[in-house]
């Protein structure tokens, strides 16, 4: 197992079916009205001459606008309480490392990154305790997937910069 330095808080509790549907709720938001429409379009070819970086931008700032709009209106995600709050230490691609020993061995869980990528969002996973403190991801979105991997490349990049920085 290799871990990459990375401190990203986690909530987590036991698995238990009623985290399973809030896993799926949350891996559809990623679907939601904006990205439905924007996933419609690149399929029908209407994004083609249009700049992916901008895109994504205006795709935030329009979330953030809904974000904003529910806030206004006191409307709340309702997320499951979660027992254990941690943060990681190391993070690889099929495995995690919590600075602190809360996991049981071949035990099941459910937990939520709250993963600083862009947009910043939270990813649920779910993982088995392998140790105390070290997790093996059995699911995770794709999507998440895709940029929970893209986040360790983008950690082991700016390690390596900073060793040659102190090299020089």
């Amino acid at each position: 197992m290799r871990f990459v330095k990375a401190f990203v808080k986690i909530e987590f509790d036991f698995f238990e079916k009623k985290y399973q549907e809030e896993f799926d709720k949350l891996g559809s938001e990623s679907s939601d009205p904006i990205g439905q429409f924007i996933k419609l379009a690149k399929a029908r070819g209407e994004t083609k001459e249009t700049d992916p970086v901008l895109l994504e931008l205006l795709i935030a700032l329009h979330r953030k606008i809904d974000e904003l709009g529910a806030y206004i209106k006191n409307e709340k995600k309702n997320l499951l309480r979660l027992k254990f709050k941690s943060e990681t230490e190391g993070l690889g691609f099929e495995y995690f490392k919590l600075k602190d020993n809360l996991l049981e061995k071949n035990k099941k869980y459910y937990g939520r990154f709250n993963l600083p990528v862009f947009p910043q969002r939270l990813v649920p996973v779910i993982f088995e305790g392998v140790e105390g403190n070290i997790a093996k991801i059995i699911h995770m979105h794709e999507k998440d997937q895709k940029d929970y991997n893209a986040f360790i490349m983008a950690r082991e990049r700016a390690i390596i910069r900073e060793m040659r920085g102190k090299n020089e």
